[in-house]
């Protein structure tokens, strides 16, 4: 797998200053670099090679990018191969939720920005159920425990079966005051909900996903075969590539020149990968990508669609002219993974750092829906339980489980407003902003 990061000089560098105990921690790195690349990344790939961080150095810059849009090829090899759940697994993780993976060496900090949680003055009570996906009852019933020492009459409960297909429609019944999903709603959830409410869910981001962990929400990448030339796509670019509708290209892009490429590359035709209709991945690529505000985008009809997201890397690696999208956690064979750009914004290739920051454009989000609208208030134990999971304390318990990723404090600070703005908008006050503003600053 080949993705942007340091060159071998630079990796000498790393290895003979730390065994010098000189290691240098200073934005003069950047002579080394064409492209951002985490500090932190610098120290996890010394850490792999048997050094210990508190020998390497105290951080306290990070290297600043370059403004001529070049990168450096870095080579890695691709990741192990990992293959769908079998039925004992899923019947484990609807009974018990899935077996947690193993933490990542590299942690990000707790952003210092966000909001501490100031507790209500209010006597707080209340019994609530809550349902979540299989890959969050550890972090969801942790949230729970530590809110109940605050507010110790009130009760939220959190019973299996937990479900990787949960939504919006159990709130629908009315027997399910929180879902905590680990995907984006699909159509259907907000089709049947609006048609009963007269309005859509709160869906409030309450953690970024992870980076690499297969099943829990890892960062979305675009591959390209490792003997294509190009270097980096936009949003609109990938828009033209994959969709019919065009709604931010406006136009379709059928050959690899329509993408800048030249040569013997010019008038080779694109040949696209992708998950079949429905699909977490797919619905997330289709929703941040193809779609715009108030419109969603269609894929166009020659895309190979694989039922499961498994093969995608493979058929990419195995054809020169194809593009595809997939897991991080699924690039098990040699491709190119490239930056990408979201519109008018520099690429930003998805390194540890990138998503960890949530700079890269195609970083997750788990979100917590609840049925809030005009004439239907959020309980004031809900509002305060949310408020306190997009806090520094909730935060910083996402940061102990070692799986996902802290929201930044930009990120919890919308996802603030969201609750805030649910209270008041059974007043006319205000107007909830769009899911797909959280993404990206």
């Amino acid at each position: 797998m080949m993705v942007n990061g340091f060159s071998p000089q630079l990796q000498r560098e790393f290895i003979d200053r730390a065994q010098s105990g000189k290691p240098r921690c200073t934005p003069s790195w950047g002579g080394h670099l064409r492209q951002s690349i985490a500090v932190r990344a610098s120290i996890g790939f010394l850490v792999a090679l048997g050094f210990t961080v508190p020998a390497l150095c105290q951080i306290t810059n990070r290297p600043q990018p370059t403004t001529d849009g070049s990168f450096v090829d870095w080579v890695l090899p691709a990741v192990p191969s990992n293959h769908p759940q079998t039925p004992a697994d899923e019947e484990f993780g609807r009974t018990q939720g899935r077996r947690l993976p193993s933490a990542e060496i590299l942690q990000p900090t707790l952003d210092t920005e966000i909001h501490d949680y100031r507790p209500s003055k209010a006597a707080l009570s209340g019994n609530y159920k809550a349902a979540c996906s299989d890959v969050l009852p550890g972090l969801v019933k942790q949230w729970i425990a530590d809110f109940r020492k605050i507010y110790p009459n009130v009760d939220i409960d959190l019973e299996p079966p937990y479900a990787g297909s949960l939504g919006a429609k159990e709130l629908i019944k009315g027997d399910l005051d929180i879902a905590f999903v680990s995907r984006e709603l699909r159509p259907d959830d907000l089709t049947e909900f609006k048609a009963k409410f007269g309005y859509n869910p709160l869906s409030v981001p309450i953690s970024g996903g992870s980076y690499r962990h297969f099943g829990f929400l890892d960062a979305v990448a675009f591959i390209v075969n490792k003997d294509n030339p190009i270097e980096q796509l936009s949003f609109d670019q990938l828009d033209g590539v994959l969709s019919s509708t065009h709604f931010r290209s406006g136009k379709a892009y059928s050959t690899w020149g329509d993408l800048g490429l030249t040569g013997e590359w010019a008038d080779k035709p694109i040949h696209i990968y992708g998950v079949k209709p429905w699909n977490g991945f797919e619905e997330f690529v289709r929703q941040r990508v193809l779609s715009t505000p108030g419109h969603r985008g269609e894929w166009r009809d020659n895309v190979s669609f694989e039922k499961v997201v498994f093969p995608l890397a493979t058929h990419v690696a195995q054809d020169p002219y194809g593009i595809g999208y997939t897991g991080i956690a699924y690039i098990d064979n040699g491709v190119k993974v490239l930056p990408i750009a979201e519109d008018g914004t520099k690429a930003i290739a998805p390194t540890y750092e990138n998503v960890a920051t949530a700079d890269y454009p195609l970083s997750r989000l788990i979100y917590a829906n609840l049925n809030a609208g005009p004439g239907k208030p959020l309980p004031h134990a809900l509002e305060e339980f949310l408020t306190f999971i997009v806090s520094k304390q909730g935060q910083q318990i996402v940061l102990n489980q070692a799986i996902y990723l802290p929201l930044r404090a930009w990120q919890a600070k919308q996802s603030l407003g969201l609750v805030e703005d649910s209270v008041r908008k059974k007043e006319g006050l205000s107007r909830t902003p769009s899911r797909a503003s959280f993404a990206q600053r």
